[in-house]
């Protein structure tokens, strides 16, 4: 448990640059506090103090906003920006170099039971509010856009935009930073503008076919 500690506070310093010493990181990122209380109460929990887990688990949520069930499985370097809001469900699993950002939820789509929650591979991007529901697999190194809603597996390499999400981007070129998730494109707009062009370009064959001819009739 104690070994991740170190990895986690250089995990702020390679994701956040507003980041400024090590003192400031330990007692002002709540992210990280979050991910530290969690460890402690999953490895409670692994040893079947359920109770005083989830009461661990629950200070945490008061104390910065950020609820991770203590059943949760989460791996190194995991860095949560700013973080209020963020849920992740019992039966989660988080690889490696995760970033995840405010609002975000890796939840259940419902009471069944077992494995319900997602399983979240390494070096992925979940940006701000985007929902992840139910239990698949989120591929190695994908980017899932900031309100993107998630309900279905996502292969490695892949960049998920909308609701419902779909995969815009996959085994292609990365998109700009992978810390950019602002700058992924969103295929509902690119839609909206299309159908805006065919829109403009009715317009401008009944403005012509309203145009008067030789002898001052409309043309019919």
């Amino acid at each position: 448990m104690f070994r991740h500690f170190h990895s986690d506070i250089n995990a702020v310093f390679e994701n956040d640059p507003a980041a400024r010493s090590r003192f400031e990181v330990v007692f002002t990122y709540s992210g990280l506090h979050a991910i530290w209380a969690h460890r402690i109460a999953h490895s409670l929990y692994r040893n079947k103090w359920y109770t005083v887990a989830r009461i661990i688990s629950q200070f945490s949520r008061f104390m910065t906003g950020i609820e991770i069930h203590p059943g949760a499985t989460i791996g190194s370097r995991l860095f949560i920006d700013h973080g209020m809001g963020v849920v992740i469900g019992e039966t989660c699993e988080l690889g490696d170099d995760v970033v995840i950002y405010q609002g975000v939820t890796l939840g259940g789509t419902g009471k069944e039971k077992g494995k319900r929650h997602p399983t979240i591979g390494n070096s992925v991007v979940i940006g701000s509010g985007a929902k992840v529901l139910g239990s698949f697999k989120v591929g190695d190194n994908s980017n899932i856009g900031s309100n993107a809603v998630v309900l279905r597996e996502v292969p490695d390499n892949s960049t998920v935009v909308g609701n419902p999400g779909r995969i815009v981007k996959r085994n292609g070129e990365r998109v700009g930073d992978r810390l950019d998730h602002k700058q992924l494109p969103d295929p509902v707009i690119e839609m909206f503008r299309e159908m805006q062009k065919e829109i403009d370009g009715l317009k401008s064959e009944l403005e012509k076919l309203r145009e008067p001819v030789a002898g001052g009739d409309l043309r019919k």
